[in-house]
């Protein structure tokens, strides 16, 4: 039940107009409800970047791994997840479920940690085109920075079992379900062994049914799989996945005003979470 309310406490908090340009307001108090709650459980810092002369944050908590305590080295973990909303959408869904997912994922890794360290970052400038991901990403390449993995937390909370609620990119309906009750995940082709991997733990520990598609030539065949903020990643030639319910393949309220909390399934949300504590922790 802990997990399940602390999801509802964080959503009635993010679940607001924060455009960084046209809603400010809201964007200042997402940025300072991130930081309160990582602050929590270590020290914040902020990568900062600029857009058209502007400042702009992204929010970063590093958790130290299992193997830390043995002076072992092993390459970070990142799990990411934006911040931004679009003009007009109080994003429930776009991306306030996959921030509420990022701050419970902390606090359950700085409880019990992984075997790898972990990295947490919450970007911003996600829905002008991955910006604040791009910088990071490019970033860490610079620094030789390695990574185990890079997962992006992107639209974790609508849920639709009815038939043909689920829409794919062309030629992709005959290989999958049309009922969008599942989690997706979407990879690079080094990525295929911890699409499996995580598959399991989030069907087994989860109870969430998984569907996974790894995709080649990061993604350029197939754009939508790179529409989130793990497309930076892939750009840069790191590992990394897209976690999603799929966005506008399935949610009627992508990118409107009826994008709300009361349209989220929170049953999804903590099922997601078990799933990939459990799936990360193991790899």
């Amino acid at each position: 039940m802990a997990l399940r309310d602390n999801l509802h406490t964080h959503l009635t908090h993010l679940v607001r107009d924060r455009d960084p340009y046209l809603a400010t307001e809201g964007h200042f108090y997402v940025q300072s409800y991130i930081q309160q709650q990582f602050e929590q459980w270590g020290e914040v810092t902020t990568h900062e970047f600029t857009r058209a002369g502007r400042v702009h944050r992204n929010w970063v908590l590093n958790l130290p791994g299992q193997a830390h305590q043995s002076r072992r080295s092993l390459p970070l973990i990142l799990i990411g997840a934006h911040y931004d909303a679009v003009p007009g959408s109080p994003g429930a869904d776009d991306n306030a479920s996959g921030v509420a997912a990022l701050l419970e994922l902390a606090r359950l890794f700085a409880a019990e940690p992984a075997r790898h360290p972990i990295q947490l970052v919450a970007f911003d400038l996600e829905e002008l085109g991955l910006i604040g991901s791009r910088a990071y990403a490019m970033q860490l390449k610079q620094q030789g920075q390695t990574l185990r993995l890079m997962l992006s937390l992107e639209m974790l909370g609508y849920r639709d079992r009815t038939p043909n609620s689920q829409c794919y990119p062309t030629g992709l309906r005959y290989f999958y379900p049309n009922r969008g009750d599942f989690i997706a995940l979407v990879g690079n082709l080094p990525t295929i062994p911890d699409l499996l991997h995580l598959r399991r733990s989030l069907h087994r520990v989860g109870k969430v049914p998984c569907e996974w598609l790894p995709a080649g030539q990061r993604g350029v065949l197939v754009p939508e799989t790179r529409q989130s903020d793990h497309a930076a990643f892939w750009d840069q030639g790191y590992r990394a996945l897209m976690v999603t319910d799929t966005a506008f393949m399935r949610n009627p309220h992508y990118h409107k005003s009826s994008d709300r909390l009361e349209t989220l399934d929170l049953d999804f949300i903590v099922g997601i979470c078990e799933g990939l504590a459990h799936g990360l922790r193991s790899l």
